[in-house]
C-alpha cells in the first residue's frame, strides 16, 4: 500500500468519524458534552489534519486543527468538572 493510499484512507476515516459524530448528535443519540462526541471530533479532526497537511491544504488543516482543539478543550473541561464534583 502506498503512502498516498494510506493518507487517503486516513482522510476518509476522518470524514466518517466527524460525520458519525454529527449524525449521532443531531439525532440526539449522544449529547454535545459526551465523551464519545468529543472523541469522534478529536480523532476525526486529527485524521483530516494529516491529510490536509500532506496535500498542502493549509486552510483546511488549520480549520480541522481548530475543530480538534475545541474537542480537546471541551473534553478536558468535562473531565475537570467531573473530577471536581467527585464523579470520576
Amino acid at each position: 500500500m502506498t503512502k498516498q493510499m494510506i493518507l487517503t484512507s486516513i482522510g476518509w476515516l476522518g470524514v466518517v468519524l466527524c460525520t458519525v459524530g454529527y449524525l449521532l448528535l443531531s439525532t440526539k443519540v449522544i449529547k454535545a458534552e459526551s465523551r464519545s462526541f468529543q472523541l469522534l471530533n478529536i480523532v476525526g479532526g486529527l485524521c483530516l489534519v494529516a491529510t490536509a497537511v500532506d496535500n498542502d491544504d493549509m486552510p483546511n488543516a488549520v480549520a480541522n486543527l481548530l475543530w480538534m482543539f475545541i474537542g480537546v478543550y471541551a473534553l478536558g473541561r468535562r473531565l475537570r468538572t467531573r473530577s471536581a464534583a467527585g464523579t470520576d
